[in-house]
């Protein structure tokens, strides 16, 4: 089993090193075909890849942050995710 944690941002990347967070790899990028049965997959992917981790057998955490219009696009800190109540939650996604 892999955990990958997906981002390529790198306040994400120290938010989830504070947190104690079993990562195997980091990756900026997510290759499905690396993925596996069982694998954890924590990142913000866009949907249909999200779906197909699932599809794979494996769990689909999305990392959860409530940005505002203003920092859209904008390079967020540890401590900016932090106050802003960043999160890792499960989610099942599925293609109808």
């Amino acid at each position: 089993m892999t955990t990958f944690f997906v981002s390529r941002h790198q306040g994400a990347i120290d938010w989830a090193l504070q947190q104690n967070l079993a990562i195997d790899t980091f990756v900026a990028h997510l290759d499905i075909d690396q993925v596996n049965a069982g694998d954890i997959v924590i990142g913000t992917l866009p949907i249909h890849l999200a779906a197909e981790v699932c599809a794979k057998g494996a769990n689909f955490f999305f990392l959860t942050i409530n940005i505002s219009f203003m920092q859209r696009g904008v390079e967020l800190s540890t401590q900016q995710l932090t106050a802003q109540n960043c999160k890792i939650q499960p989610f099942f996604v599925k293609a109808l």
